[in-house]
């Protein structure tokens, strides 16, 4: 039979039965519209077959979406309520046996997952949004595209390229990874409770060839780091700490990146970012 939908009504109902009370402190928002959670689910181009990971199903409601497209979800939530009555819902809207897997746990501590999904769509949460995101692409190789649904300034972050306003860390982090995008909005009113926020889907693809190994990873990301804690700073300022222990030793390793030492974090490109972490790593090991 085919899996259907929760509706508002019902949404509300089992919120009522589990005694949830959507909570800021968890950035809580439920989705209560069908036509929204199947807009993310076509957005994010799930296939049957597709072995998907779902951050914080909450009641169900995009689960269902992503389980009706034929795919198979492994959902990683952190309440214990309901992470336990998940699988009763989906029984009772047709999720066939086997197809949904529910992990009661931190998405933030957990690092191995059941069945190696290569696909990643969840609605975040803004105040874990971009942890989760990171943490999930460094400890999953195989997931290899994802949308998420997250608070808009979040979202323009992580898609913003050099130069924009809102680059920063997350932008040249996120970037290591692949290209991202804006990829839709998302009206408050489809939440309840309705949020004080606007929402977006930011989408990814992982780059095929990994831009380096981990040591490379961790050097590039407390250079980007150390840039842009302290943003309006020229770089050779900036990184003196993490380059060398002076200003005069952090352009020298700028310069033989090819970046001058008097640009500013926002002007750079994850590419330069990794330019630098080589530069630095070379002269070390010299």
């Amino acid at each position: 039979m085919p899996v259907t939908l929760l509706g508002a009504a019902e949404i509300r109902a089992l919120a009522a039965e589990l005694d949830v009370t959507p909570t800021k402190k968890l950035g809580q928002n439920f989705v209560v519209d069908a036509n929204t959670v199947r807009k993310i689910v076509h957005v994010a181009e799930v296939r049957p077959g597709d072995r998907v990971v779902e951050v914080g199903p909450g009641l169900g409601s995009l689960t269902l979406a992503i389980l009706e497209a034929g795919a198979s979800v492994t959902a990683v939530e952190i309440d214990h309520r309901l992470a336990e009555r998940l699988p009763a819902t989906a029984a009772a809207h047709g999720v066939a046996d086997g197809a949904l897997t529910v992990v009661d746990a931190d998405a933030l501590r957990v690092t191995e997952l059941p069945g190696d999904p290569t696909v990643l769509v969840a609605n975040l949460p803004y105040n874990v949004s971009v942890p989760v995101l990171l943490h999930f692409l460094e400890h999953f190789p195989a997931l290899d595209r994802g949308v998420v649904m997250v608070q808009a300034e979040v979202g323009e972050r992580l898609a913003a390229p050099p130069g924009s306003k809102v680059y920063g860390a997350p932008s040249v982090k996120a970037a290591w990874y692949g290209p991202w995008r804006l990829a839709g909005t998302v009206s408050r009113q489809v939440f309840w409770p309705v949020p004080n926020v606007d929402s977006v889907l930011v989408g990814f693809h992982r780059a095929v060839e990994p831009r380096g190994d981990e040591e490379l990873r961790r050097r590039t990301f407390a250079i980007v780091d150390a840039a842009f804690q302290q943003r309006r700073k020229m770089l050779r300022q900036a990184t003196a700490g993490v380059l060398g222990g002076s200003a005069a030793a952090a352009s020298v390793i700028l310069e033989s990146a090819g970046v001058a030492p008097t640009a500013r974090g926002e002007d750079l490109s994850i590419d330069d970012y990794v330019r630098i972490a080589r530069a630095s790593g070379t002269m070390t090991e010299s």
